[in-house]
């Protein structure tokens, strides 16, 4: 049986000087193991981390023996197969029969009615399309000379509408850099391109889809219900900061160079009459009717628990039973288990438990944050009062995903043009994304009827 002795400080004042001085230091390097074990183990889902601090691709911890099963597919297991296409589908169907009979070499004649078929696809030749539009220049017979103007939709430049918005998306969607997207189109399209040609299409791009940015940042004061979070950048040298408001049927990013409130008057207008749900920054306030993320809240609990403080570990593993149980009932509710109104009557227990430890939360070390927490403790509730609104701002969290691993590959802009085409590229992935449509298609169609000095379809829907 292990058995554990509690160093106090009476049990070091016994000691000799110098075994005193040896214990000490001792019990500072454990203390700081400890700290950088538990720094190690961290992860958002069990800690204060946010999620954007976390690789999209990491493994996530798992608890359980590993199996003693080799890797890869298991006897018996369901086979998965690219299914045949018809063969009036394919572009070319090869017929192959046999010369001779395997055994005795006779000639064999007919055709098989049931032909094993054998399918193989292939990349076609990439080969540019390249087409020349030789301008005339005639006199006239009093002497003056005049060219032939461009047909109508014809790009002065170059580069063709599906040429560059494929270079703009390959950089914003495909988060390559403008060197690697160069290199994409020279060395696989087989067409010349330099990192400044990809500059040229991407503001090409960007002025293109401004109209129907535009028109999608003048409707987010109109929802009645939005999801708002902001991330830190940089352009040039300059911090900045990357905000995202989400709504039910599109998204719209802004890149500014703060983070205070003006800016959501500035985007939401100064009578925004909706619910934001959003983290507990106080620059949200202004909005009015607030919905506090559970799960950033959930994740500060975890913190609570990890902290040394043996009350306010206490409080937070308290606090951690009921967060829990709103989740349960929660996902009940999500998936249509129980109505909104159900919801509601099962987490009335809970919210007077909350509330309850919130208020035993004063006069210990996080007394300021369960003081804020119990004061817009309504702000906690509004998904229990408003149909469509979650308890969660992870619609904002998860816009905000892409957006942040391409600063991290990018890091930033380096001008107010190179701001404006990641604002407005990083809305319309975002929104063709809720909108299932096609991100490439659409920004050609926006490229094409730019050239014709049309606006780019419009990408708001009114629910």
């Amino acid at each position: 049986m292990g058995m554990s002795l509690e160093i106090t400080e009476d049990l070091i004042g016994r000691q000799s000087p110098e075994a005193q001085v040896i214990i000490r230091l001792l019990l500072a390097q454990i203390a700081e193991l400890k700290a950088e074990l538990a720094a190690l183990k961290k992860t958002p889902r069990n800690s204060s981390l946010p999620p954007s601090t976390q690789h999209p691709h990491a493994k996530p911890q798992v608890s359980r023996a590993k199996s003693r099963k080799n890797r890869g597919g298991q006897r018996g297991h369901q086979k998965h197969e690219r299914k045949l296409i018809p063969a009036e589908e394919c572009s070319e169907v090869i017929t192959v029969k046999p010369k001779a009979c395997r055994r005795c070499g006779s000639k064999l004649t007919g055709a098989d009615k049931n032909p094993l078929r054998h399918q193989v696809w292939e990349l076609p030749k990439i080969q540019p399309i390249i087409t020349e539009y030789q301008q005339h220049r005639l006199t006239c017979v009093c002497g003056a000379t005049t060219c032939a103007a461009l047909p109508a939709g014809v790009p002065t430049g170059q580069s063709g509408p599906r040429l560059i918005a494929f270079a703009a998306t390959l950089m914003a969607h495909f988060r390559q850099s403008k060197r690697r997207a160069a290199l994409f189109i020279s060395s696989v399209l087989n067409i010349p391109c330099c990192p400044s040609l990809t500059v040229k299409h991407q503001s090409i791009v960007t002025q293109a889809l401004r109209t129907s940015y535009q028109e999608l940042a003048s409707a987010l004061p109109l929802q009645p219900h939005l999801h708002g979070d902001e991330s830190p950048t940089k352009e040039g040298t300059q911090k900045s900061w990357l905000w995202t408001f989400v709504a039910r049927r599109f998204t719209v990013f802004a890149l500014r160079g703060s983070r205070a409130a003006t800016i959501i008057t500035e985007l939401l207008g100064k009578t925004f009459s909706g619910v934001m749900s959003c983290d507990r920054a106080k620059m949200s306030w202004r909005c009015g009717k607030l919905q506090w993320c559970w799960a950033h809240l959930k994740r500060d609990i975890h913190a609570l628990i990890d902290r040394g403080n043996h009350q306010v570990k206490r409080l937070g593993r308290d606090l951690m039973k009921p967060v829990q149980d709103l989740f349960r009932q929660w996902v009940r509710c999500r998936d249509g288990a129980i109505s909104r109104s159900q919801l509601k009557q099962a987490l009335s227990a809970v919210r007077d438990k909350v509330n309850a430890l919130l208020l035993r939360g004063n006069g210990t070390a996080v007394d300021g944050m369960c003081r804020e927490l119990y004061s817009h403790r309504d702000w906690l509730w509004t998904f229990l009062e408003t149909d469509g609104v979650e308890p969660t701002n992870n619609a904002a969290e998860r816009s905000l995903r892409h957006a942040v691993v391409w600063r991290k590959l990018s890091f930033g802009t380096q001008s107010e043009n190179g701001s404006q085409f990641v604002e407005t590229l990083l809305s319309v992935i975002e929104t063709c994304r809720q909108q299932n449509k096609n991100v490439l298609r659409y920004v050609t169609d926006a490229v094409q009827v730019h050239f014709a000095n049309k606006p780019a379809p419009s990408l708001f829907i009114r629910v």
